[in-house]
């Protein structure tokens, strides 16, 4: 039976989707003791009568693939029946490492039903990754496809080996498991799935320190989605197109839980190499209705021409990072449509965000969703005007995770008043929030509090800079300078004529106090996941102030005397 407490919540948010007020007013976590998406709101509600042969999941280009609700009902089922014979039971740590075809949705549902506990992994890990990943998760089967079945035959790991396409020696076919037990496409679980039992174990990006490893149950993804389907603003019938990796949180936030708590079809353009044009396309082709992207997607997609490919699209949004508000004036000029940032984490389901209807403030990430009770505090834990972003606990939103998985498996459940995020946000009088950074992005200099995106955003108007990254470089007088490492748009030249040039920019649209003293042209580090890595940079100016060394690429302000007031 479909759990009528989940519809209704779901049917609420659907009711309000342009009321804010009255979805945060009226809305409240379903909290059932007993709950299993994949039995009682996949099979149950998406699959059953009419809405079964509604398209689930398109997938063009690479491993092309339509599935209905109903095919991917049944075909799960088979994949859980043939799970099962190979071993597969409740609680079992199954590794996933697919890029976007079918077997993935197949696998996440079958998972889900037998009560196995999967592990998203993006196929771009090493060797090293992996067996890390294995060991700190405590896997038994790992599923990945042919081609990394060939990379990786020779790593050796506890595990039970699957592989996704050609038959490799030493490996299952996920081909004959996915034929199921006799072929039958009826699944009978072994007992109840209590809605705490554990169900996700993610690794987060690791963008400041190594990745760890957060714990989401049955409710917390499943039911937490619920925001993260009001923000995005789903409506049945939807074609939603999410460009998210495979292996991250995002990838579920959108590519799956949302979508289909909102019976939206998800719709993957699998193009290969990113190619900007390319993705237009295909959006534009298949009628894509609602529309995703994090902020590196959103950058390349505005040097190209928008206006063609505008189709039947009437919602955008943008998360990972926040989204420069540029970039958004730049959409918004070509297509008429604004892009709706929205803020949350691995750890959560989306915590704040523009939601459709909702007054767009410029920087803002939006207010609070429904359901979740947002706190800025400083840090002696007081509620400020400028600090960190944190939940309470007592309830704790249904939304977050268990907590965080140590060393011996454990899950260290989150304790005390509230749960802290580690970003800092300001709020104004209309309960709007503004992203400022994470806690270690925020720097001091001269006494003034800097904020490293900030900073970003302004650099990023310049027309040659496609990227930014400013961290603080040691000084003996100021405690600290704003650098700026930074990505030039293809065949711009690094030199000091461009250095010049952004350095005349940078004194046009910031304050004395903020301006960017320093940049270097390069590359930047960034996360698997693409999120960039400050801590790398922060450490290198570090280690350069300590020994003397300035980087030969380097170029300061008072180099340049025609800067000079």
């Amino acid at each position: 039976m479909t759990n009528e407490a989940f519809l209704q919540a779901r049917d609420l948010l659907l009711r309000h989707r342009e009321d804010y007020a009255t979805a945060v007013r009226s809305f409240h976590w379903p909290q059932p003791t007993e709950f299993n998406w994949a039995l009682d709101w996949f099979d149950a509600h998406l699959a059953a009568g009419e809405r079964g042969d509604r398209v689930a999941l398109k997938i063009v280009g690479i491993d092309a693939a339509t599935r209905t609700f109903r095919e991917l009902s049944e075909q799960s089922n088979r994949v859980a029946n043939g799970l099962r014979e190979l071993g597969v039971k409740r609680g079992d740590r199954v590794l996933m490492m697919l890029g976007n075809c079918a077997a993935l949705w197949e696998l996440m549902l079958a998972c889900m039903k037998l009560g196995a506990v999967t592990i998203p992994a993006t196929t771009l890990l090493t060797a090293d990754d992996l067996a890390e990943r294995v060991r700190l998760g405590g896997v038994r089967f790992w599923i990945t496809d042919a081609e990394l079945a060939d990379k990786l035959h020779d790593l050796e790991l506890p595990v039970t080996r699957i592989a996704v396409g050609n038959r490799k020696l030493g490996w299952k076919s996920y081909d004959e498991l996915a034929a199921g037990v006799n072929g039958a496409a009826e699944f009978r679980p072994d007992g109840v799935t209590r809605a705490d039992d554990p169900l996700l174990l993610y690794f987060t990006s690791g963008t400041t320190s190594k990745p760890k490893l957060v714990s989401h149950t049955h409710a917390s993804y499943p039911i937490g989605a619920l925001s993260t389907m009001y923000w995005l603003g789903l409506r049945p019938g939807d074609i939603h197109m999410n460009v998210s990796a495979p292996g991250w949180a995002k990838h579920a936030w959108s590519c799956f839980f949302a979508p289909w708590n909102a019976e939206a079809t998800v719709f993957i353009a699998n193009i290969g190499r990113f190619n900007a044009q390319a993705l237009l396309q295909a959006m534009t082709d298949n009628g894509v209705t609602s529309m995703c992207a994090p902020p590196t997607v959103w950058r390349m997609l505005v040097q190209e021409d928008l206006a063609p490919h505008r189709g039947v699209l009437n919602n955008l949004c943008g998360a990972g990072e926040p989204l420069n508000p540029e970039v958004m004036d730049a959409v918004e000029r070509a297509w008429g449509l604004q892009i709706r940032d929205g803020f949350g984490q691995t750890e959560t389901t989306c915590v704040i965000g523009n939601s459709p209807g909702q007054t767009i403030k410029p920087g803002s990430v939006g207010r609070p969703m429904p359901g979740y009770d947002v706190m800025l505090l400083d840090s002696d834990g007081n509620p400020a005007e400028e600090g960190e972003i944190s939940l309470r606990l007592n309830p704790a939103p249904t939304g977050l995770m268990r907590g965080y998985q140590d060393e011996t498996g454990a899950v260290r459940r989150l304790e005390g008043p509230v749960y802290r995020t580690g970003d800092i946000a300001s709020r104004d009088s209309d309960g709007y929030i503004t992203y400022v950074g994470r806690a270690d992005d925020v720097f001091k200099s001269s006494d003034y509090r800097i904020s490293s995106f900030e900073l970003e955003s302004a650099l990023i108007e310049h027309v040659l800079i496609v990227e930014a990254a400013v961290v603080p470089a040691p000084d003996p007088l100021r405690l600290a300078l704003p650098k700026a490492y930074i990505v030039l748009v293809t065949d711009a030249e690094a030199n000091r004529e461009t250095a010049l040039s952004v350095f005349r920019h940078i004194r046009q649209v910031l304050a004395p106090y903020k301006r960017v003293r320093r940049i270097e042209f390069t590359t930047l580090p960034k996360t698997i996941s693409g999120k960039i890595r400050r801590v790398e940079l922060r450490r290198q100016e570090v280690e350069r102030a300590r020994v003397g060394e300035r980087s030969p690429g380097e170029f300061r302000e008072e180099d340049f005397p025609e800067l000079r007031d």
